[in-house]
């Protein structure tokens, strides 16, 4: 039976069947019933490997963390999601450097992570848990930006336009030049126009 643990570019998570590609983590933010209770348990949102080592983890198990699913790392991202910096360390180590490149390294006592994290949290989401979105025209987004037309989720990639869904992507026409409503945060966004590329399951 599907648990409520796939994740959406909007951050939300939906109970679907579809297996994603990484797995994530906001903290413990199930009850001993596997009953989603937040959105989030701390600032620090990763986006893990499904498989370390030999570890081995009961799905929803009872104080321990929940086991988000995303289909790729651009999905990931647009949530709000980083790479974790143990099991998927090579990528967290490109995305560190093009953070520090684009926004700076932290001042006074705040680890790089915690800066980035901080930074993330404000971006991606509001006190009242509500998704951080901005406006911008979709030909003016660099690739690997999510954003919301017709209400649904389209991707910006490698000149065209796709839309999202849990299983994969299809083609999608976003030619007018009407602004839109971008799910990617904006800090990653520009570390996409620096020339940082996602990864995309295709």
């Amino acid at each position: 039976m599907p648990l409520q643990n796939r994740v959406a570019p909007t951050g939300e998570l939906h109970t679907v069947s579809a297996r994603g590609t990484l797995m994530g983590n906001r903290g413990i933010i199930h009850d001993a019933d596997g009953r989603i209770l937040k959105t989030h348990a701390h600032q620090n949102w990763v986006t893990c490997a499904l498989h370390y080592k030999d570890r081995k983890q009961v799905l929803m198990a009872p104080g321990r963390y929940t086991q988000l699913f995303f289909l790729d790392e651009v999905t990931a991202l647009a949530a709000g999601h980083r790479p974790c910096a143990t099991c998927r360390r090579d990528r967290y180590r490109s995305f560190v450097e093009a953070w520090c490149k684009v926004h700076g390294r932290p001042e006074g006592r705040r680890s790089v992570p915690q800066s980035i994290d901080k930074m993330l949290h404000a971006a991606r989401i509001s006190r009242n848990g509500e998704k951080i979105t901005f406006q911008s025209k979709p030909t003016e987004l660099p690739d690997g930006t999510i954003f919301i037309l017709d209400e649904a989720p389209i991707l910006r990639w490698k000149g065209s336009f796709l839309r999202w869904s849990f299983s994969g992507y299809e083609h999608a026409e976003a030619t007018h030049s009407d602004d839109v409503r971008v799910l990617t945060p904006q800090p990653l966004v520009d570390l996409y126009a620096a020339g940082w590329t996602p990864e995309v399951q295709m």
